[in-house]
């Protein structure tokens, strides 16, 4: 006999206690529990975040987010990345309780207990939602590689260690400099 698949829904979702909804992501209708972050991740996250924003900012591009926000990219699928780009022409995703659309950018900082879901599942899953860039974040190895949305998916454009700059596809004028991102 087969077994049976509970789907939950956004609805499901909202209507979890609140302490419990900070610890999960809803993919393809499965609950998923979301492990509370390491100092390093936390760290990384708040460097480039930082980073991101204040270029976001001067340059009046739009909204830097962080984690935990809820990003609904339909019924089934509710994520709470890292960091994330939301442009001012898509800022209409932007609502009082949750970003409800494909962030322009959005980035994720592996964890031993992440990394698998982030390089697989939510890449899939961004790339069907149509988000632009998607970066990955590695606190382990100090790399950040950048993905680009092209025809059949993501396509890698750039992989940068801890000594290099970043800069990216969809903001040309960004550089980061990684050593102030994965700073001791």
């Amino acid at each position: 006999m087969p077994k049976a698949t509970i789907k939950f829904t956004y609805e499901d979702y909202k209507n979890l206690p609140e302490s419990e909804t900070k610890r999960y992501e809803l993919i393809e209708g499965e609950l998923l529990m979301i492990p509370s972050p390491t100092f390093e991740h936390q760290d990384v996250s708040a460097n480039l975040a930082f980073a991101l924003a204040k270029f976001v900012r001067e340059h009046k591009l739009g909204k830097v987010l962080n984690a935990p926000l809820d990003v609904v990219l339909d019924d089934e699928n509710v994520v709470q990345p890292d960091i994330i780009f939301i442009s001012k022409a898509r800022s209409h995703i932007i609502h009082k309780e949750a970003i409800k659309g494909a962030p322009d950018l959005v980035v994720e900082i592996l964890s031993p207990s992440t990394s698998e879901r982030d390089r697989t599942m939510k890449k899939k899953l961004y790339a069907r939602a149509r988000v632009t860039e998607y970066w990955l974040v590695d606190p382990e190895s100090k790399t950040i590689e950048i993905l680009k949305l092209g025809e059949t998916g993501f396509e890698r454009v750039a992989l940068y260690n801890k000594d290099e700059t970043l800069t990216s596809p969809m903001l040309p004028r960004l550089q980061i400099p990684l050593t102030e991102v994965f700073s001791s």
